[in-house]
């Protein structure tokens, strides 16, 4: 490397990264990309439904703010917004589910942490570099890399050519369980709820209702993540998640899974 080429060397605090979603596969994302001293803004859809809701910056869209293990989101409204937030230290969070603001802000690097299960609009183009998370893209055609997020041995793995593990529709184990782990709607309506997130709960036991059809529990655990209650959900969507380690405080600390993707991230 010659001396001009030194030169053009650039600081981590000199680049900025935008984060498409903030679930708490995002948001763990954009905590550690955060932490390390990167420019992260995140941007969302109008009514995000999060069910690990308190690791989830996408919050903040419904609550102004959200602060996820010491790191502190702002909702904004145009992208102007997004500097000044920078510079308090914070990770501006702006609804604008097409990522228009891109356009304006010329982000260094485009993470599409959405997890939709397939591309929701994210190219090659879209920025110097960008990062896919999961299935429904192929690293050098939709993305630069993808990021391996299916749990084993390659979770967290960088692809820099073709496509992750494709989506088996069954989470991930957890002491074994899967899918009874999961709370999923039983009808499309209302979702109203009796619990809240950290109770610990027994199998059969009702944890709340869509459009007046009960939500029971498969298994004992702690309720690690719920969706907000009062948003209408479709049947068969994921509203809850119950996690039969049974300790509490991993309801408010980021998932091991969310740091391991993120590590591939960064």
């Amino acid at each position: 490397m010659d001396l001009e080429d030194m030169k053009k060397h650039i600081r981590i605090s000199d680049l900025k990264i935008c984060v498409r979603g903030g679930g708490d596969i995002a948001s763990g994302v954009s905590w550690r990309l955060h932490q390390c001293g990167f420019r992260v803004f995140i941007t969302e859809i109008d009514h995000p439904m999060a069910v690990r809701r308190k690791v989830a910056f996408c919050e903040a869209v419904w609550d102004g703010h959200q602060v996820v293990q010491g790191v502190d989101a702002l909702l904004i409204h145009m992208a102007d917004d997004i500097s000044p937030v920078w510079d308090q230290g914070k990770i501006p969070v702006l609804v604008d589910p097409d990522n228009l603001s891109r356009h304006e802000v010329k982000p260094d690097v485009v993470v599409d942490a959405i997890l939709a299960k397939k591309n929701m609009g994210t190219a090659l183009n879209n920025a110097p570099l960008v990062i896919a998370l999961g299935p429904g893209f192929e690293a050098g055609i939709d993305a630069h890399f993808v990021i391996e997020t299916k749990r084993g041995h390659d979770l967290g793995r960088v692809l820099t050519i073709g496509p992750p593990a494709p989506n088996t529709g069954e989470p991930g184990p957890v002491l074994g369980i899967t899918s009874d782990r999961v709370l999923r709607s039983p009808a499309d309506g209302l979702w109203q709820s009796r619990t809240d997130i950290g109770e610990f709960v027994r199998t059969g036991d009702i944890v709340g209702s869509v459009a007046d059809v009960p939500v029971q529990t498969l298994i004992d655990g702690v309720v690690r993540g719920l969706i907000k209650p009062g948003i209408t959900a479709s049947r068969g969507l994921k509203i809850g998640d119950i996690d039969p380690r049974g300790i509490k405080e991993y309801c408010w600390t980021i998932s091991e899974k969310a740091l391991a993707i993120a590590g591939g991230v960064l």
